[in-house]
């Protein structure tokens, strides 16, 4: 059981703190409620870009990582469709530096053109690197802008295309910051050795007097239910086919969702996986295959991945995916492959949470999904399925109208 003490600050800032004397070490976790869901459509890719400008300079500190690697500390950030979160490790002594460095960013960036062109070209270049010239790394930007007609979620967190980080202003950029920037837009976790009430302290000392802000209010359109089977065809200079097939799910908070996530397992989660297991040990059809889920905070996509074995050809792997499919909508799972997955999952979820760090992080996440204290109650949901479940779940979800498909072709020379 993970200990919870929670505060608001003034300001509507949340803390959460759990206390670990375990250890000589704080983790401090910052939260916000932004990422490239919050988008404007022709301005994508700015939570991303944030992710760089917030380690750039602040208004009172031009140099973020020096004071900190200084106290002995470590740090870093990511950036998905519905978050952006930050962290530090630092020395139980050295906490206050994480959060004079963290709350001064949050008061305000250091709104500079030359600090801007510098990380815009970082992004640049990134994209480049992950989403252009790397093999298949374009598949998000072909993919969800077809699976998706009206969400944001139809642009990766890199963004649609270079041209918006290119064309993005400084002033952009401000408006961008102070509209979802703010502490009432944000989650603090703190966790390690120390107390709740020196954390409290120290926490109101560095943040209180940042100012509650305005935040912009985006009304995010919902994805309409898709009615007809959706296909993509694309020739690239590849070395080999690939195919990827995306079905509609319920988003994080869906009644359904430990059901889309146990069936992805079912179908992909180690060696003894029936996709590995039927289509590349048994038949030969795949040299790679793999299902996950996006996990998104929204509606996401329960994809089914896959490069063909040679001589075989896209139709024949498309094929071999939708009986795979189709056997989870017909037989029943057995109690034993269900046991197997939830039994594995509780096991990483117990190792996971022993860390602070992750403490930290997965207490903010749980918070902004409902409440932090659900961290403790997460994997009773597993517990809780049923092969029934499963595989009415299956019926609901692995439907031909209810799916886009990717043939990425290899290129003819």
């Amino acid at each position: 059981m993970i200990e919870v003490n929670k505060y608001t600050l003034q300001n509507g800032l949340k803390l959460l703190h759990h206390e670990d004397k375990s250890t000589e070490m704080v983790a401090v976790n910052i939260l916000y409620n932004v990422g490239s869901r919050n988008e404007n459509p022709n301005q994508t890719g700015f939570a991303h870009l944030f992710e760089h400008l917030m380690f750039g300079g602040s208004k009172n500190i031009p140099d973020f990582d020096t004071p900190l690697q200084e106290a002995g500390g470590e740090n870093n950030a990511w950036t998905s469709e519905d978050i952006t979160n930050y962290y530090e490790v630092v020395p139980k002594e050295n906490i206050e530096i994480a959060l004079w460095l963290e709350s001064d960013r949050m008061l305000s960036l250091n709104f500079d053109k030359k600090s801007l062109d510098v990380q815009k070209q970082v992004v640049i270049e990134e994209f480049k690197q992950r989403n252009l010239n790397q093999p298949y790394g374009d598949i998000p930007l072909i993919l969800r802008p077809v699976a998706y007609t009206v969400h944001p979620y139809m642009w990766p967190t890199i963004g649609k295309e270079i041209s918006h980080i290119e064309n993005a202003r400084l002033s952009d950029v401000e408006e961008f910051f102070f509209s979802h920037y703010a502490p009432n837009n944000a989650i603090l976790a703190v966790a390690g050795n120390i107390s709740f009430e020196e954390t409290k302290k120290i926490v109101e000392k560095w943040f209180g007097d940042i100012p509650y802000r305005q935040l912009k209010q985006r009304e995010i359109p919902v994805e309409p239910i898709q009615t007809e089977e959706r296909f993509i065809e694309v020739y690239k200079n590849v070395p080999i086919d690939a195919i990827t097939k995306a079905y509609h799910i319920g988003g994080r908070l869906d009644s359904e969702y430990h059901c889309y996530d146990i069936l992805s397992d079912i179908l992909s989660n180690g060696r003894s996986a029936r996709l590995n297991q039927h289509l590349i040990m048994e038949k030969k059809l795949f040299s790679e295959v793999n299902a996950y889920i996006s996990g998104s905070i929204d509606p996401g996509l329960f994809y089914l991945t896959g490069k063909p074995a040679p001589g075989i050809s896209l139709e024949q792997a498309d094929k071999a995916l939708q009986e795979e499919v189709e056997i989870l909508k017909n037989e029943l799972v057995s109690e034993y492959e269900l046991r197997k997955l939830v039994n594995k999952f509780e096991s990483n979820d117990v190792f996971s949470n022993i860390n602070y760090l992750n403490k930290a992080t997965n207490l903010a996440y749980f918070e902004l999904l409902s409440k932090a204290e659900d961290i403790n109650t997460e994997v009773e949901k597993y517990y809780a399925l049923t092969p029934e479940k499963l595989r009415d779940t299956a019926k609901k979800i692995f439907r031909k109208e209810n799916c886009t498909t990717l043939y990425y072709r290899a290129a003819k020379k």
